[in-house]
């Protein structure tokens, strides 16, 4: 299995360009928020499985990063529970979402990673998560080359 910062290098050889990141930064958190509605409106209990299932892929690659993943999921999931919204929502923000994450490759003039493979669908966001405890938090050393 490859450790945390063997994915984030290989994430981020596609994602160097300022505005690539910058749409990245708001895209992939909204992907996954969107998911998370789209998928909690047809089953609270799949979602849940699936939310653990990816946190204890998390877990496997950094212990911390996969705490703020929890906490970040756990806000998510409270907001999709109070926002009185429906699915047309989450699929409408799910296409913006993709739209930017498409264009923002473009900027940068390399294909998204996950097209090379999935689990980086899952990477996205703890990259996100890497690059914003490096930002908040004085001593946190984020794992990437190059951070936002």
């Amino acid at each position: 299995m490859k450790t945390v910062t063997e994915w984030f290098d290989e994430y981020s050889d596609s994602h160097q360009n300022k505005t690539n990141k910058l749409i990245h930064w708001v895209c992939v958190p909204a992907i996954l928020f969107s998911i998370i509605g789209i998928l909690a409106h047809f089953s609270a209990l799949l979602t849940a499985l699936i939310l653990v299932l990816i946190l204890v892929f998390y877990s496997r690659l950094d212990l911390v990063l996969s705490v703020a993943m929890t906490a970040l999921l756990i806000i998510m999931a409270w907001l999709i529970w109070i926002l009185p919204v429906g699915v047309g929502f989450y699929i409408g923000l799910f296409v913006l979402a993709w739209i930017g994450q498409f264009y923002g490759h473009k900027v940068e003039g390399k294909k998204p990673s996950f097209l090379k493979d999935l689990q980086f669908l899952l990477i996205g966001p703890l990259w996100c998560m890497d690059a914003y405890l490096g930002k908040v938090l004085p001593k946190w050393k984020t794992r990437q080359k190059h951070a936002f």
